[in-house]
């Protein structure tokens, strides 16, 4: 009977043993699976659609989008655009003036689509081609009282009604500033980034 107990003590410890090895041992840990990190994009640029002009425009999230008409005389005016005015930051710091902006606009009753009818200055317009586009493009510049006016117009010679990209570039004279406090502006990255909203204008 003592040998049978002994036996069975045994046993029990031999199998206790075992257990504790067996859930003990080291083991090849299973790779973790690792989620994929999906990345919110990070919106740079909003969109406007004019259901009146039948266009559409992307622009920098910055820039403030608003209707808009042109005072083009005194009898006459360009109404029904829109226009995208650059930010108050861009202007900050520099000789550039914040109310300078890209504008969409038409003339209804043009007989000829080209850039020189949408400027007050006696201009003559030029064909270039950008992005496969064809465009009559003109240009003027106006100076008064320290300040500089500049203005390019952008014409689909093929659109009906007559329709155009405008910018208006309105900056101050540097020396008008005490020295060291104001700096110019780039004139050809604000150009640069004009053309991106140009080139981004499309028909509904």
């Amino acid at each position: 009977m003592r040998r049978l107990i002994i036996f069975v003590v045994l046993a029990l410890l031999i199998i206790g043993a075992g257990a504790f090895v067996w859930y003990t041992w080291p083991r090849d840990a299973k790779p973790a699976i690792e989620e994929p990190i999906v990345e919110t994009p990070v919106e740079t640029t909003r969109s406007y659609t004019s259901s009146t002009l039948g266009y559409s425009m992307t622009y920098p999230l910055a820039y403030a989008q608003s209707d808009h008409t042109y005072e083009f005389s005194e009898t006459k005016n360009v109404e029904g655009g829109f226009k995208v005015t650059i930010p108050a930051a861009m202007a900050t710091g520099t000789n550039l003036s914040a109310d300078s902006y890209v504008a969409v606009e038409q003339l209804p009753n043009a007989r000829l689509c080209t850039g020189d009818i949408f400027l007050r200055a006696n201009v003559t317009a030029s064909e270039v081609e950008d992005g496969g586009v064809t465009y009559s493009v003109a240009s003027s510049t106006e100076g008064a009282a320290g300040n500089r006016y500049e203005e390019w117009i952008w014409a689909l010679p093929d659109s009906i009604p007559c329709t155009a990209v405008r910018y208006y570039i309105h900056s101050t004279e540097l020396s008008n500033y005490p020295p060291g406090t104001v700096v110019g502006f780039n004139r050809e990255a604000l150009l640069g980034e004009f053309d991106g909203i140009r080139r981004s204008l499309r028909k509904i």
